[in-house]
């Protein structure tokens, strides 16, 4: 693999001799854009503003745009002079538990090489180093005209960096989380549970990207007949409001079941003995009301019997 930067690890006052090298590499389908009348390829061009001429890449340069307008050129002479301690070196700055770098904050993955055979001792010393404490190096590394943060961990037998946002760079999620109160039952998390248990775990070799082997079938249709693929059969609308929450919580977990060759019978979960138990309070407190109204025939009828005694001694 190509390296796309060559600098050093600073472990305390170990140098390390390292080569950057891309961890990920796109996949996606890319297209160009067409002039659809006549298939012509549409290029874009990079004119100057002020003469209308289209300028070459040796003659474009960088400048920072102020409030105004105002363009400041700025130079690579000016960027490199800049005091940058991390302009060829990754700077170790402290040893983290993993579970400390929040994932937001991942951006592009890196695989850190050894550079030369006196680099491979340090390099292994970091590498088992980093194994033995279960932990992960956070560093700081300029690249691509901008200093950086950078998370260093163990892939197999290698040092991988992630770039790391800075912290500032994340939003707070604002405004996201419903704004009306939502009350999720036992019964409905148990059966949310039980799906989660049925859909289990993947291998993740397994997956793969079902849209981009859609489009690229498309396109070999087309250049053997030029027919375009027939649209799928429409099926049943998605994404709608769920009415019925428990109804299609027990749909999907006997969906999976089925996927995954299981008995697809729901009716031993929880939450419908649970939903029993929690109705058997309301039973019994009815149950006691009863004795109430006995009471009060019984008081009635001690209250009509001695007026009926009163009025037979009268006439004697």
């Amino acid at each position: 693999m190509r390296s796309i930067w060559n600098g050093a690890i600073s472990f305390g006052l170990v140098s390390i001799p390292i080569k950057l090298v891309n961890a990920t590499e796109s996949r996606s389908v890319s297209f160009r854009q067409i002039h659809t009348e006549d298939g012509g390829r549409v290029r874009y061009k990079k004119v100057c503003e002020l003469d209308g001429q289209e300028v070459a890449a040796a003659e474009i340069g960088k400048a920072y745009e102020e409030a105004d307008g105002t363009m400041i050129p700025i130079t690579d002479e000016d960027l490199a002079a800049l005091p940058l301690p991390t302009a060829k070196t990754i700077e170790i700055v402290a040893f983290v538990a993993a579970g400390d770098i929040d994932p937001l904050q991942m951006e592009a993955a890196y695989y850190l090489s050894a550079n030369g055979v006196p680099a491979a001792k340090p390099y292994t010393l970091l590498r088992e180093a980093l194994k033995r404490s279960d932990k992960v190096a956070v560093a700081k590394f300029a690249l691509r005209g901008r200093e950086r943060l950078g998370m260093l961990r163990v892939v197999d037998d290698v040092i991988a960096m992630h770039g790391l946002l800075w912290p500032d760079e994340i939003r707070a999620p604002e405004g996201v989380a419903p704004e009306t109160p939502v009350t999720v039952r036992d019964a409905e998390l148990d059966l949310a549970d039980a799906l989660m248990a049925t859909l289990g775990e993947v291998d993740l070799d397994t997956l793969h990207d079902d849209y981009r082997t859609a489009v690229e079938e498309m396109i070999a249709a087309k250049a053997e007949g030029g027919e375009a693929v027939a649209p799928p059969t429409p099926g049943e609308e998605g994404g709608g409001q769920v009415i019925d929450l428990m109804a299609a919580l027990e749909n999907s977990v006997r969906a999976a079941k089925e996927a995954r060759g299981e008995d697809a019978e729901v009716t031993e979960l929880k939450p419908r003995t649970r939903a029993a138990k929690k109705t058997t309070p309301a039973k019994k407190t009815t149950a006691k009301k009863t004795p109430a109204k006995k009471t009060t025939a019984r008081k009635a009828a001690e209250t009509k019997a001695p007026a009926k005694k009163t009025s037979r001694k009268r006439p004697a």
